[in-house]
C-alpha cells in the first residue's frame, strides 16, 4: 500500500467535506437503478455509499425503510423499531426519511431522548434487553452509519429480532424489495412529514444510555478496575459513544479522561489515515496517532470508531495494539476468568484473524469456531451461548455477561476496551506485556494486509476462487497444508480464498463496502517469510483477476 504524505498528521481544511453540499446531494441526487453503483447494495455491515456519488440519499433510505416495514408485516415482527445513528453528517437526515417512512407504516419506534446519538451496541442491547423471555411481539432495530468510513459516506443496517446483523437472506430479500421500488418511482412507499411523525404515539422516547450503562457491571468486573485506580484514557473519535463514557466514569467510580468531546461531522480534529483520507478507525496508528502520543498520560486508553463497535487499546508498554494482537489477550483471559461460563462455549474467529488463536484455543481446550469474514456469523452462537466470545480481525468483538448469557449480538467496542482495564487490574500488567508473554509460548506471528483496487467484476471472479485454482503444492517453502473456500467452523463460503501452511497462511477476498480486494497474511517465521506470503499470493490473484 502506497502511504500518503498526509498519514498520521492532522486534517487539512482541503480535504475536510463539504457539509452543506453534501446534505444537498443527499436530498437533490437521484439514483439510476440501471447503474449498478446507485442501486441499493447490502455488504457485509448494511448499504453504504456517498451522497456525491448518488450512492447514498434520500430515495435510497425511503425505498430500504418500506421495504423493511413489508418484511416485518411479513415475519410478523410487530413489537418496537430501535432507531439510533452516529455521527456523521448523512445520519441526521437518514434518521429523518427513516422515521418519515416508519411513521408512515405504523410502526412503534423507539428513538433517543434529546435527539442524542446511539451506538450500535447499545441499540443490540436495548433489542435483547426487550425480547428478552418474549415468545411474541418482538422488537428489532435499524442503526444509521457507515462505521469507521470517511465523513462524506452515510451508512443504514437493519437488525432483527436476534439483534445482530441481518444475514444475508435478509439483506439480500430487502435489497430486491427496496431496488424494485426504485425503479417503479417508489410508488409503494408510505410517508408522512417529519415533524409528524415525531408526534405521532408511535413514535416514542426511550433512554438508551442509562439502560446500557446501568448494565455494564454485568459483563465486566467494574469492582476490580475501580479498585486498581487505573488512570484511563479515552477518545470517542467525535462517535456515537462521546456522552456515554462520563456516564459510565461517574456511576462505576472510574478514574477515566474523555480527551476529546468534540462532535463535528467534518471530523476535522482526527490525525489522517494512510491513504489520505479520514477515517474514524480505532485500529490504524495513523488515525490514532493523537491518542499514541497521550499514551504515557495514562496507564491504558482506548478509542472506538464512529458508531462505537470496534475498539483500538493503546497501552505503555506498546503503543497501540494491533487487533490480533488485543484479541489473543481477551481470549486467553476471557475463558480463564468467567467462572460461570458453560466448559462447551466455544471461541469465535474469522478466517482471516490469526492464528495464536487457534493455539490458544488448544491449550485452553475449547472449540474453535472459524467463520467467513462478517460479524454476523458470531449471532446465533452468541444469542445461544454456544459461543463465549466472537471476534474480527477488524477489531470487532463481543462476548457474553459475567453468567453466561447473551451481551450482544453485534460488534460492542465499549466491552473490549473496558475489558482492558479489567485485564491490568487483575494481572498487574497491561494487555502488550501479556501479548509478549503469550508470544513465548505460543509463538511469534508477524501479520500484515494489502489492498489494491478492484471493479465489481474483478471482485466477483475473486470471490470465485476455488481449490483447483491452486495448482501449486508449496507456499512460502512449506507444503501447503489445506486450500479453502468454505469457513472450517459453519462450511459457508469465504468469498475468496485460504491457503494454510504449519507456520503460515494468506486469505484473499473482495471487500463487501469499496471497490479493492484485500490479501491478508500471517507468518510464525518472521517478516521476510510474510513478504514472500504476500507476493505469492498477489501473483494468484493478478492472475486470477487478469492484472
Amino acid at each position: 500500500m502506497k502511504i500518503s504524505p498526509l498519514a498520521g498528521k492532522p486534517a487539512p481544511w482541503e480535504i475536510l467535506v463539504d457539509v452543506p453540499k453534501l446534505i444537498t446531494a443527499y436530498f437533490a441526487q437521484i439514483p439510476d437503478p440501471s447503474v449498478p453503483e446507485q442501486r441499493v447494495g447490502f455488504g457485509t455491515s448494511g448499504h453504504r455509499g456517498s451522497a456525491f456519488k448518488t450512492a447514498f440519499n434520500e430515495r435510497h433510505i425511503l425505498a430500504i425503510t418500506q421495504a423493511i416495514c413489508v418484511y416485518r408485516k411479513q415475519q410478523n415482527i410487530d413489537g418496537p423499531l430501535f432507531l439510533g445513528m452516529d455521527t456523521h453528517a448523512l445520519s441526521v437526515p437518514a434518521f429523518t426519511t427513516a422515521l418519515e417512512v416508519l411513521a408512515a407504516n405504523g410502526v412503534e419506534v423507539r428513538i433517543s431522548e434529546g435527539d442524542a446519538y446511539t451506538p450500535t451496541p447499545v441499540i443490540s442491547h436495548a433489542i435483547l434487553t426487550y425480547n428478552r423471555g418474549r415468545t411474541s411481539g418482538f422488537a428489532d432495530g435499524i442503526v444509521i452509519t457507515p462505521s469507521h468510513n470517511p465523513p462524506q459516506d452515510g451508512g443504514f443496517k437493519y437488525n432483527p429480532p436476534h439483534g445482530g446483523p441481518a444475514d444475508s437472506g435478509i439483506t439480500g430479500w430487502i435489497e430486491k424489495k427496496a431496488n424494485a421500488s426504485l425503479e417503479t418511482g417508489l410508488k409503494d412507499v408510505l410517508r408522512i412529514p417529519f415533524e409528524r411523525a415525531l408526534r405521532v404515539s408511535s413514535t416514542r422516547l426511550h433512554d438508551y444510555r442509562t439502560a446500557y450503562v446501568s448494565d455494564l457491571g454485568n459483563v465486566i468486573d467494574m469492582e476490580v478496575i475501580r479498585g486498581s485506580g487505573l488512570r484511563l484514557g479515552v477518545d470517542p473519535l467525535g462517535g456515537a459513544g462521546v456522552h456515554y463514557w462520563g456516564p459510565i466514569a461517574e456511576r462505576y467510580g472510574l478514574n477515566l479522561t474523555v480527551v476529546n468531546e468534540i462532535v463535528d461531522p467534518t471530523f476535522r480534529f482526527m490525525t489522517v489515515d494512510w491513504d489520505g483520507q479520514i477515517r474514524m478507525d480505532p485500529s490504524s496508528p495513523y488515525a490514532m496517532q493523537r491518542l499514541i502520543d497521550m499514551k504515557d498520560r495514562f496507564d491504558l486508553s482506548f478509542a472506538c470508531d464512529t458508531d462505537h463497535d470496534r475498539h483500538g487499546i493503546v497501552t505503555s508498554s506498546a503503543g497501540l495494539l494491533p487487533p490480533n494482537h488485543f484479541l489473543s489477550v481477551v481470549v486467553s483471559y476471557l475463558f480463564q476468568h468467567r467462572p460461570q461460563w458453560h466448559k462447551s462455549a466455544a471461541i469465535g474467529k474469522t478466517v482471516v484473524s490469526s492464528q495464536l488463536i487457534d493455539r490458544i484455543a488448544v491449550k485452553l481446550g475449547r472449540r474453535l469456531y472459524e467463520t467467513p469474514v462478517g460479524f454476523k456469523w458470531f449471532v446465533k452462537g452468541l444469542h445461544e451461548g454456544t459461543l463465549g466470545f466472537g471476534g474480527e480481525e477488524s477489531a470487532g468483538a463481543s462476548f457474553s455477561r459475567m453468567d453466561g448469557t447473551v451481551w450482544t449480538t453485534d460488534k460492542d467496542g465499549f466491552i473490549p476496551a473496558l475489558l482492558a482495564a479489567e485485564i491490568m487490574a487483575r494481572m498487574d500488567r497491561d494487555p502488550g506485556e501479556i501479548y509478549r508473554e503469550l508470544t513465548q509460548g505460543f509463538g511469534e506471528p508477524v501479520y500484515d494486509r494489502v489492498e489494491a483496487p478492484a471493479t465489481p467484476k474483478q471482485k466477483e471472479l475473486l470471490a470465485k476462487l476455488s481449490t483447483e485454482q491452486v495448482t501449486f503444492t508449496e507456499l512460502a517453502g512449506e507444503k501447503i497444508h489445506s486450500v479453502l473456500t468454505k469457513a472450517p467452523g459453519n462450511d459457508a463460503d469465504i468469498g475468496g480464498l485460504k491457503v494454510v501452511t504449519e507456520n503460515g497462511w494468506f486469505a484473499a477476498r473482495p471487500s463487501g463496502t469499496e471497490d479493492i480486494y484485500k490479501i491478508y497474511a500471517e507468518s510464525f517465521r518472521g517478516r521476510d517469510h510474510l513478504d514472500r506470503l504476500l507476493k505469492e499470493a498477489q501473483t494468484l490473484v493478478s492472475k486470477t483477476l487478469g492484472t
